[in-house]
């Protein structure tokens, strides 16, 4: 068993995906040709924003938007400290001070109450939050939205794992001011290789990212911008617009694993399965259960031949990189307690009922 089998996928879409390169190869448009073009037009249609903007990773999509926003240097940034260390990463490398804040046990996104906390207690600090929309779950945006408006800051979405989710009836990726997506293989829709995309209904702020994509460059040998190389590759776009083709279909197969995991593991005393909300849809990312005792039941899960993984078992407001932001041990309890206690089971939208199965009659003969 795999903890992500991208072998299944290869099977059922391989001779579509081998078609769409040798295409791309035998154009020899190998850079923001047509298939760059063609492939943010049918995601910003998806998403539902006028302006899609295809770059080189996630990692970039997050660091080409707060660059393109122009956010007052040395200014704050509220994220939360149990993601992945690109969303504080980003807002290092565009001059900006990362300041983590709690998360809602529940959903493990960002807490509203934290967040406010954080405005009042900073005034005229903090310029932007990046809510992260994790495991497949998008964070609380209508609370978020209200307080970007009441306090006049940006709001960014951090969509990276989140492609295809929604909330209120609107998809994740049309959040905030903009927001960031990423096409790393393992994601709900992966390509094969580093790529991500920039979703904004703000047509000055796109065009902007396009530039800063293109090392700053607004005309040709002409730059405006202190930019990057963070263009996408034309047979990385025509990968994904084969994978994007059969998207839905993969939204509702991980929607059948995560309701069998579901049925599976109900009841069993300590075990917290994954919370949506109601209005939420999931894009299952990530089937992520927390549990006292995690590293004991990954072990047993271990012994037979069952994967996992922890996401994440260093919150990063402890990771010695930002170590010299002040924030100590104990300072975001939740997240802490959290770091200590989730895991990940095998997820995506291949796994078997027998596979299922294994999974849960492990887990459970565990805390029998």
């Amino acid at each position: 068993m795999k903890f992500i089998d991208l072998a299944r996928g290869y099977e059922r879409y391989g001779g579509e995906i081998e078609e769409a390169v040798v295409r791309v190869l035998r154009s020899t448009r190998y850079i923001l040709g047509p298939e760059v073009a063609a492939l943010e037009e049918e995601l910003a249609r998806f998403v539902g924003v006028s302006r899609a903007v295809g770059v080189s990773s996630g990692t970039d999509a997050l660091l080409l938007i707060l660059k393109a926003l122009e956010l007052p240097p040395g200014s704050k940034v509220i994220t939360p400290s149990f993601t992945f260390v690109a969303t504080a990463e980003a807002i290092r490398r565009a001059g900006l001070v990362p300041h983590f804040v709690d998360i809602d046990p529940r959903t493990y996104n960002l807490s509203p109450e934290a967040v406010e906390e954080a405005l009042r207690r900073h005034p005229g600090e903090i310029s932007a939050v990046i809510a992260v929309s994790l495991f497949g779950l998008p964070a609380d945006f209508e609370a978020l939205e209200r307080l970007s408006r009441e306090y006049g800051v940006v709001l960014v979405e951090d969509a990276c794992q989140s492609f295809g989710a929604e909330f209120a009836g609107r998809r994740s990726g049309s959040f905030g001011r903009a927001a960031a997506t990423s096409f790393f293989p393992a994601k709900p829709l992966g390509g094969a290789g580093d790529g991500g995309m920039v979703f904004t209904g703000d047509e000055v702020l796109a065009e902007r990212v396009r530039a800063l994509r293109m090392h700053g460059q607004t005309r040709n040998y002409y730059y405006e911008y202190a930019g990057i190389n963070g263009r996408l590759d034309e047979i990385q776009a025509a990968i994904l617009r084969v994978r994007f083709r059969h998207f839905e279909e993969e939204l509702r197969l991980r929607e059948r694993v995560a309701g069998k995991y579901r049925r599976a593991l109900a009841d069993i005393p300590g075990l917290v399965l994954p919370h949506v909300p109601p209005g939420y849809r999931s894009s299952w990312a990530q089937f992520t259960v927390r549990v006292p005792g995690r590293d004991e039941l990954r072990a047993r899960l271990s012994e037979r031949g069952i994967p996992t993984m922890v996401y994440y078992p260093h919150p990063l407001h402890l990771q010695p990189i930002f170590r010299d932001l002040g924030f100590g041990e104990g300072s975001l309890p939740e997240t802490e307690k959290a770091a200590r206690e989730v895991l990940s089971l095998p997820m995506h939208p291949y796994l078997t009922d027998e596979e299922i199965a294994l999974v849960a009659e492990t887990i459970r003969e565990f805390y029998r």
